[in-house]
């Protein structure tokens, strides 16, 4: 086997790659070799955590996501940044504490939580993101008990679990009661957000007053920080802003 295969299966993955850089400083003495050694373990390490990083990242699912400094924080009506700026740091998900992000639709919320989201993995979190309808179709598609428990561990698992637009559309009896169960085995076990765009006294009406609803919020916000977003449409702003944009704009000369 091939030097490069075998520090492949040692996962020695920066010296695979640098191998023969390497080599040709050792050959020319151009380190002492115990800082040689040193300065190549700190090299494996930083590639091994990044390397780490980008796997949960991966599984994560967030997609793609407009970095929190592009927040226009000018624009809501009510928004608490020193709690958004707190959840930011993560460290809301060392004690399994989760949190409900609320506010109409495309004020930001999906956005905040998915920057929240990045922050974890990159603090060593296992993270999974998921839409409300997403997470109930998946479920509702697994074709025996043993699969459907199979997939409940893949939403009970995450350090952080990000459930996003929860209250767009309307489940059945049994959508409530996997949620809840999902909510119940992650209580103190794990962190959920939720973004919604609902007060929790009307989650009932998505889930055709589902006698699970009331336990599920109960579980939900026993240890959690609750943001409410006061704002107009960012999106309808945006929109308009650009038909102002186009209708000033002066015709290109021909």
């Amino acid at each position: 086997m091939l030097l490069h295969e075998e520090l492949l299966n040692l996962r020695l993955f920066y010296l695979a790659d640098h191998l023969d850089e390497f080599l040709l400083k050792i050959k020319k003495n151009a380190f002492d070799p115990r800082k040689m050694l040193q300065h190549l373990v700190e090299l494996e390490l930083a590639e091994r955590q990044n390397r780490s990083t980008q796997n949960r990242l991966k599984s994560a699912k967030i997609g793609r996501a407009k970095l929190l400094a592009e927040f226009d924080w000018a624009w809501p009506k009510e928004i608490d940044r020193s709690a958004i700026d707190e959840l930011m740091t993560t460290e809301f998900v060392k004690s399994n504490q989760n949190a409900v992000i609320a506010g109409p639709q495309g004020v930001g919320k999906t956005m905040i939580a998915k920057n929240i989201a990045l922050s974890a993995i990159a603090g060593g979190f296992h993270v999974l993101f998921t839409s409300a309808s997403d997470l109930v179709i998946d479920l509702g598609a697994q074709e025996s008990t043993a699969a459907l428990q199979r997939r409940l561990r893949r939403y009970i698992g995450p350090d952080l679990l990000v459930i996003d637009e929860l209250g767009y559309l309307s489940f059945d009896h049994r959508a409530a009661d996997l949620l809840f169960e999902i909510i119940s085995k992650r209580y103190e076990n794990g962190s959920t957000i939720v973004t919604t765009n609902l007060a929790f006294k009307d989650w009932g009406v998505p889930f055709q007053g589902a006698a699970s609803v009331t336990p599920l919020i109960d579980r939900l916000t026993h240890n959690c920080e609750v943001i409410k977003i006061d704002a107009d449409s960012y999106r309808v702003k945006e929109s308009s802003q650009r038909k102002i944009g186009k209708k000033n704009a002066k015709p290109t000369a021909h």
